[in-house]
């Protein structure tokens, strides 16, 4: 979506309070909707709490609840007729150590394989799922066999790259699916944010922006095919986007949210250690399980999502009336936990125990045992305040390494050396302040992640260089990952003043004018007191993702060389030959070195 509209939301209090709209009437089937999204490839377990999360535990967690909901005796309030279903709402893998193991191992990826397991019906395609670009995706989707689930999205055009073209002709990615439970027709249309372009790497795939349009258009072919059950699996960055979307539409009785790792719950729902509610930033209010909005038609729609990191089992159950209609939620219906310890341990799976989570951990262990450098001065990766808000010293570092690799391979690749480079900070994801002490192999893929590579660009007219610059601080105050940490200048910039406005396309909507100087590291004035100074074009040393437009960086399409090194080598092998291994306290000060100032 391309803007925010935020409207009231009221909580579900349960089944009785739901159906008494209903006049009491019995549910004819009961569904039970089990989902989560975010998972990220958080394979071992969640971060910071080995005591819980992992696929493993997680898959665990879905076959009871999946036995759960459909054996025993009929539970009051539920139909006799019982179906369930498993969903994802995107976001299913992410660089990082425990991707760069599947990346070593080749297809099928851990991710694939341990996602197989737990069994998907449908799965919605997030934004990460083509930070490594579209062939990587193809791998991941491959790597499930001729059995895996369909891949659905309602607003990606796949036409344009062969092999996801392929997946399409096979059925393998859809629009939306028809899944059958109990004799009933449940149908699941997918969608994926807007903003992809600007958030990650398709390459040649079309991002449709007219989600509601294209949702609505599965829907009503759905409808005509008397499917009367309609479940909406999203990733369009958060909840937020999804109140904009669900009062366009009609005959949609469900929707399962991703990409903002909201968590929805009740005050007594366990939840992970460290976790809180989420609240409704309108009115302060905890989000309680299942939100409620109003659609198109006047009917209420219950919305919901889990954070991510295989942390919960999201579990809706839903009953529905002879004619497809939601009579209620039944009050069992909650985010449940995925615990190792009591009261509500659970044993991890041990198939995917032996051969997904204890690979993946003998590839990362490996990696930790490798140190690349000694710090003085402890490292700031935070994001809110950190990398997403200003100038650290983990930025200064990681923008530093870009300037160097460019440095060195340019002569290589016919590349103009760079005079500067620009790292966006949500490329820096180990989102902690890392001690003083030894830093290791594995440190430096938690910090670059991605599969992005250094890239030159070699002659940028100061006027659009100025324009990148306003780019980096627009958001400012708020974190945002396209705040900019940089090598080979300095610059300031007034956060009061007018942000800058860009199209997906680069394209300059509204000049900011907070840029107030920028000055290279030689001396040269490229912007003082706001004003852009005649002269040389400067080249710039980045990533391949920011020299695509990605963040919306208006580089416009101007010609780039990516010069044979991701950023996570670039910062490696600037550890260890151009700092021989010491990073200290002079060199990068905590706080920075002002290369980045404000008011």
């Amino acid at each position: 979506m391309t803007s925010v509209v935020v409207l009231a939301v009221t909580a579900v209090a349960g089944s009785a309070t739901a159906a008494s709209a209903h006049h009491g009437r019995s549910p004819d089937f009961t569904l039970t909707v089990l989902h989560n999204n975010d998972g990220e490839s958080q394979l071992v377990n969640a971060p910071g709490n080995p005591d819980f999360g992992g696929v493993a535990r997680f898959r665990t967690v879905v076959d009871e609840l999946r036995s759960d909901a459909t054996r025993g005796r009929t539970p009051r309030g539920q139909a006799a007729r019982r179906g369930v279903v498993m969903l994802s709402s995107g976001d299913n893998f992410l660089a990082g150590p425990a991707f760069n193991a599947s990346l070593s191992k080749g297809v099928p990826f851990y991710d694939s394989l341990a996602l197989k397991a737990v069994g998907y019906d449908a799965m919605a395609i997030g934004n990460h799922e083509f930070d490594f670009g579209p062939d990587v995706l193809a791998d991941f989707i491959t790597g499930f066999g001729k059995h895996g689930p369909p891949f659905v999205s309602a607003n990606l055009d796949m036409s344009d790259e062969a092999r996801l073209a392929a997946l399409v002709r096979k059925r393998t990615i859809v629009k939306s699916t028809t899944l059958s439970e109990r004799g009933e027709r449940i149908g699941v249309v997918g969608a994926t944010t807007a903003a992809l372009p600007s958030i990650s790497s398709p390459r040649n795939v079309k991002v449709l922006q007219d989600v509601a349009g294209l949702v609505q258009a599965e829907v009503d072919r759905l409808t005509r095919q008397r499917v009367d059950k309609i479940i909406l699996i999203s990733h369009l960055q958060g909840l937020a986007e999804d109140r904009e979307l669900i009062p366009l539409l009609r005959n949609v009785d469900v929707a399962i949210a991703g990409g903002g790792d909201e968590l929805l719950a009740a005050d007594d729902t366990p939840l992970v250690p460290g976790d809180v509610i989420s609240t409704d930033p309108t009115t302060g209010d905890k989000l309680r399980y299942p939100l409620r909005l109003r659609d198109a038609a006047g009917s209420d729609v219950p919305v919901v999502t889990t954070a991510g990191d295989y942390k919960y089992v999201g579990r809706l159950v839903v009953n529905f009336d002879r004619r497809g209609k939601v009579l209620s939620v039944d009050s069992t219906s909650g985010p449940v936990r995925v615990s190792g310890v009591a009261p509500d341990a659970v044993a991890a799976d041990p198939y995917l125990q032996r051969s997904v989570v204890e690979p993946v951990v003998a590839y990362t262990s490996a990696l930790a045992a490798t140190v690349v450098a000694q710090s003085q001065v402890a490292l700031e990766g935070r994001r809110d305040p950190g990398v997403r808000t200003q100038e650290t010293n983990l930025g200064n570092l990681l923008a530093d390494a870009l300037l160097a690799t460019g440095r060195a391979n340019a002569a290589a690749y016919g590349v103009t050396p760079p005079q500067v480079a620009l790292q966006n900070s949500g490329g820096i994801r180990n989102n902690s302040l890392i001690p003083a002490g030894p830093l290791t192999e594995l440190d430096t893929f938690a910090i670059a992640p991605f599969g992005n590579f250094v890239a030159v660009v070699p002659n940028i007219p100061r006027a659009q260089f100025k324009q990148i610059l306003e780019n980096a601080i627009s958001s400012a105050p708020a974190a945002d990952g396209r705040f900019a940490q940089v090598a080979g200048f300095r610059f300031s910039y007034d956060p009061s003043r007018t942000a800058q406005v860009v199209d997906n396309d680069g394209n300059v909507l509204t000049a900011g004018d907070r840029i107030r100087s920028a000055v290279l590291d030689d001396g040269t004035v490229i912007v003082s007191n706001g004003a852009v100074v005649d002269g040389a074009a400067i080249s710039l040393a980045t990533n391949d993702f920011s020299a695509r437009g990605g963040d919306q960086y208006p580089f416009r399409g101007l010609p780039f060389t990516t010069v044979g090194a991701t950023y996570q080598q670039a910062l490696s092998s600037y550890l260890t030959d151009n700092l021989n291994g010491v990073i200290s306290t002079a060199a990068y000060p905590e706080g920075g070195s002002g290369r980045i100032t404000s008011p």
